[in-house]
């Protein structure tokens, strides 16, 4: 597959999970300084990682919230767990998925993660 074949498959993946409009506001807003990381990581993260049909949307979603939950990087938390919902991640999955950030990251970074799914829910009316 060539980069531009990869770009586009991963441009297609991050619009899907992210919207359109979050994405196309993404790179617009990028410049000389940062355009080559967002063209790499849409190609990389979602043209590589997310292109690969392995693992579906919905499963992938809850591994990033469980991963970026660990590592306590909350504004993409927030993004992700937007994209989580857009394919298909539950409530209550979500809030399974804080509670094993909670067992083995510590309650700390669970309550993080439960202020931050709380914003997102009510903005989506899910709460």
């Amino acid at each position: 597959m060539t980069d531009n074949e990869l770009f586009e498959k991963g441009l297609a993946a991050r619009k899907g999970t992210l919207g359109a409009e979050y994405v196309e506001k993404n790179l617009a807003a990028a410049d000389d300084f940062t355009r080559p990381f967002q063209e790499a990581m849409t190609a990389w993260c979602w043209g590589f990682g997310w292109g690969d049909d392995t693992i579906d949307a919905k499963t992938r979603s809850m591994m990033n919230l469980a991963m970026i939950g660990a590592l306590g990087k909350m504004n993409e938390w927030e993004i992700h767990c937007r994209g989580a919902i857009t394919n298909g991640v539950t409530v209550e999955e979500i809030r399974a998925i804080i509670h094993v950030v909670g067992i083995y990251c510590g309650v700390p970074q669970s309550l993080e993660c439960f202020r931050t799914a709380r914003k997102v829910l009510e903005e989506q009316d899910l709460l």
